[in-house]
């Protein structure tokens, strides 16, 4: 991290929690730092400036000081508050579950990762002006992979290497990749995966987001996918994910 006593930080605030008599502690991802913490002295009360910038999901430019324990927040201003995603409950809980994944595969003092920072940036922004959140989240999901080291195998069997072919394949968690039929038949603990839903998740890792948003699954599609990569996140992380939970009640 910056050595500075003082220094100045792109940041998108993830979520914050109460501290002492009227301070916010806060937990930020900055594009030049990785996720840091800092206090805002004064930010729950009602006359506190600081307040209004401070909410989860939103993009701003903060000055941060060095305190004793942890960094203060000396000045704020917001670059993009994305209020929709506060006005909708599905935009809030897709707002969410994107930060939730973000901060399983990050820890602090792992330092910068501007590309992880750009996207998270984008998806905000492609959620709160797309009427369906499927493509943004799975595009997400799948770049977010990307960065943290692990991109699933999709082009050929995680277990033999054979060029993948054009029909119904397996997945396999614990490979992180697909697994061919001839293999699938002897091994345990595969998911089934059809060449549509493979087509389309083999199509959000290598497009831009332009690309791939010509995309147009259908329901069945848009379904697999969502549950595979649930899976396949539980996998990783070794325990299951708090929103989509969250997520399943609201559209009920």
């Amino acid at each position: 991290m910056t050595d500075f006593r003082s220094f100045r930080a792109s940041a998108v605030v993830l979520r914050h929690a109460d501290w002492g008599e009227a301070d916010r502690l806060l937990t930020l991802y900055t594009r030049d730092n990785g996720i840091v913490r800092a206090l805002a002295k004064g930010a729950r009360k009602v006359t506190s400036r600081k307040a209004g910038h401070l909410q989860p999901f939103t993009h701003i430019t903060v000055q941060l000081a060095k305190g004793r324990d942890l960094l203060i927040v000396t000045q704020v201003e917001t670059i993009n508050a994305f209020l929709p995603l506060h006005d909708d409950l599905m935009k809030t809980g897709y707002a969410a579950y994107v930060v939730e994944l973000l901060l399983r595969f990050s820890y602090e003092e792992e330092g910068a990762n501007p590309s992880i920072f750009r996207l998270l940036v984008e998806t905000l922004d492609r959620l709160e002006k797309e009427v369906d959140a499927w493509l943004p989240v799975r595009y997400y999901e799948m770049r977010l992979l990307d960065a943290v080291g692990f991109r699933p195998q999709l082009f050929q069997c995680a277990n033999c290497g054979r060029e993948i072919l054009a029909e119904d394949q397996y997945f396999s968690f614990t490979a992180g990749g697909v697994i061919c039929p001839r293999c699938g038949q002897g091994l345990p603990n595969l998911a089934g995966i059809s060449l549509e839903t493979l087509k389309y998740l083999r199509h959000f890792q290598r497009s831009s987001y332009k690309e791939a948003s010509r995309a147009r699954p259908s329901p069945e599609v848009q379904k697999e996918a969502e549950v595979l990569m649930q899976g396949y996140f539980t996998y990783l992380l070794e325990r299951e994910l708090n929103t989509p939970g969250f997520l399943k009640k609201v559209k009920s």
